[in-house]
């Protein structure tokens, strides 16, 4: 693959949208915010990223970063070690993420797979609960074939075992116009998984139902670090404290 998933998607969506209306809305989910929001600098990478010099992404500011482990059944980020381990390294709060293929095989089923295979957890003040990526689909259809509700159930699965496999709720990235048009905008995940919300804009705009606040705001593709920017919308501190479930 040439570049990220996650950005190759975000571009044929846009692409999509640009033909159909020229609103300002979407003109606003396509611009990326002039200067990182308020909050804690970090970082999303893939293979896309290859090798990544940590030490400057650390000297830079970032403090945290989520790393591609696993997609479906069937992927594994061959740079997942360099990525995961290094981060930790240099004094980063890292975690890993899971990139969703609902249409493939279940959503317990791909839980398993990601804590088999990078996306587990440990009580160290350094790692972060997993992540499941469920967006647009880059393969065919935006919502993978699924219903609604079938969708709610397949996310369902998915954070129900990944919490029976680390005693943690997965966080959830996402974005307000996916989830509003393939789950129904449900709010039954709010109470439990981190919100790690995907907006290029100078605001963060609606979230999806049952959130209140976001957790995590991937705010551009590209910037001061590697991969995708983001913040945690808090202090280093309270990070901390998402880390380890509590005190460490």
């Amino acid at each position: 693959m040439n570049r990220p998933l996650r950005s190759a998607l975000r571009t044929t969506a846009a692409a999509l949208l640009a033909a159909v209306t020229l609103t300002a809305s979407v003109t606003l989910v396509a611009t990326p915010a002039s200067a990182a929001p308020a909050g804690l600098p970090g970082m999303d990478v893939s293979s896309y990223q290859g090798n990544v010099n940590w030490s400057a992404a650390w000297n830079n500011g970032a403090r945290f970063a989520y790393v591609k482990a696993t997609e479906g059944t069937y992927y594994t980020n061959p740079y997942f070690a360099q990525q995961y381990n290094g981060s930790y390294n240099v004094g980063m709060i890292r975690g890993s993420y899971h990139f969703a293929r609902p249409d493939t095989t279940s959503g317990a089923t791909q839980a398993n797979y990601f804590v088999d295979h990078g996306g587990g957890w440990s009580k160290d003040g350094k790692t972060l609960p997993g992540a499941l990526d469920i967006e647009y689909n880059p393969y065919g259809a935006t919502c993978y074939g699924l219903s609604q509700a079938s969708m709610r159930s397949w996310i369902a699965s998915f954070v129900n075992q990944y919490h029976a496999r680390t005693g943690r709720w997965a966080t959830i990235y996402t974005t307000t116009d996916w989830w509003t048009t393939c789950t129904g905008n449900t709010s039954q995940f709010a109470a439990n998984n981190p919100l790690w919300i995907a907006r290029y804009s100078s605001s963060v705009g609606t979230l999806p139902a049952g959130w209140g606040t976001y957790s995590f705001w991937q705010w551009a593709s590209s910037g001061t670090f590697p991969g995708d920017q983001d913040v945690w919308n808090g202090t280093l501190d309270r990070l901390k404290v998402l880390a380890c479930n509590g005190p460490c």
